[in-house]
């Protein structure tokens, strides 16, 4: 990935960390044309925002304040990783679960 691709992949990149609602825009903005710097920010955050519902799915039948800190402690780590290294013009994966994110959404394009 060249030096170029990250110039004109960042603005989509960082769009899809604006919520579940910016990851379908930025979706939209990577179809022409494709951007691999872009494609790996949009999984990454699809990845983020899913764990955020799937978990939280979870963690509201437990109906406990500690487990509730904990998750958005955990979903803010993730999320706040991922959207500094679109910012910075970083391919780097977010902690524990971002490779897997690449393995799982390859359906994003």
């Amino acid at each position: 990935m060249t030096l170029e691709d990250v110039k004109q992949g960042k603005t989509t990149a960082i769009v899809s960390y604006l919520t579940m609602l910016g990851t379908i825009i930025a979706i939209f903005m990577n179809m022409e044309p494709k951007n691999s710097f872009a494609r790996f920010h949009i999984r990454q955050a699809f990845g983020v925002f899913l764990t955020f519902f799937a978990l939280g799915f979870l963690v509201s039948y437990l109906n406990s304040w500690p487990a509730s800190i904990g998750f958005y402690v955990f979903i803010f780590i993730l999320w706040g990783y991922g959207f500094v290294n679109a910012v910075q013009g970083n391919i780097v994966p977010v902690p524990i679960l971002g490779k897997w994110y690449q393995k799982w959404f390859t359906f994003i394009e």
